[in-house]
């Protein structure tokens, strides 16, 4: 899928206006971290990513007909933590976003990642 494609190496680039573009203007946004999320802060948490990672990988990749799922590496100054990601599409934009996040691994080698 081309829109996965490009969500991958925008976000991962730092490039959240690109991301941002492939996003529907309802796109549903949830994660696993104690805190409120809506696309604008999971945005800021992905730059924060792409800013303080020394790398992200996507380490697996699963395709359907409505969207995929992705397994990426986050490599810190200290450690790696995992993420994975389910990306609903539509009409070739996003229109879900599901963050899994490994938080023990992210609150140690990415501390305050998700606070404002």
């Amino acid at each position: 899928m081309d829109v996965v494609d490009f969500w991958v190496r925008s976000w991962t680039s730092d490039d959240l206006a690109s991301a941002r573009k492939l996003m529907t203007v309802d796109v549903e946004v949830e994660w696993n971290f104690d805190a409120p999320v809506d696309d604008e802060e999971m945005l800021q948490v992905l730059h924060r990513v792409a800013a303080f990672a020394d790398g992200v990988t996507v380490v697996a990749r699963t395709d359907a007909i409505d969207g995929s799922a992705l397994i990426y590496d986050l490599a810190g100054p200290f450690g790696t933590a995992r993420l994975v990601e389910f990306l609903g599409v539509e009409e070739n934009r996003i229109n879900e976003v599901r963050h899994v996040y490994d938080v023990t691994a992210i609150d140690r080698f990415f501390p305050g990642l998700y606070l404002n």
